[in-house]
């Protein structure tokens, strides 16, 4: 399957998107209260909320990654041709 260079780009700008916009929702969980199970940041152990926050942001980071690396790699094969 060929990717034209607009779409290559689209994907590879979508993979930039996630990595600046997740981190900055993991610093805002991290911070929130209700991640910790004692109610104050970083006292007690983490809560459920942080947890499932956290699969949320990996998972997302790594399906971002891979749609950058593809669009990456579509770039590439549009440069060959």
């Amino acid at each position: 399957m060929k990717l034209t260079r607009g779409w290559s780009i689209f994907l590879v700008l979508v993979g930039v998107w996630t990595w600046v916009i997740w981190p900055r929702f993991a610093l805002a969980i991290w911070n929130d209260p209700r991640a910790w199970a004692g109610g104050v940041v970083g006292e007690g152990s983490p809560s459920g909320f942080l947890w499932v926050h956290a699969l949320l942001i990996g998972a997302s980071l790594a399906i971002g990654t891979t749609v950058g690396v593809l669009g990456i790699r579509a770039w590439r094969a549009t440069r060959r041709v």
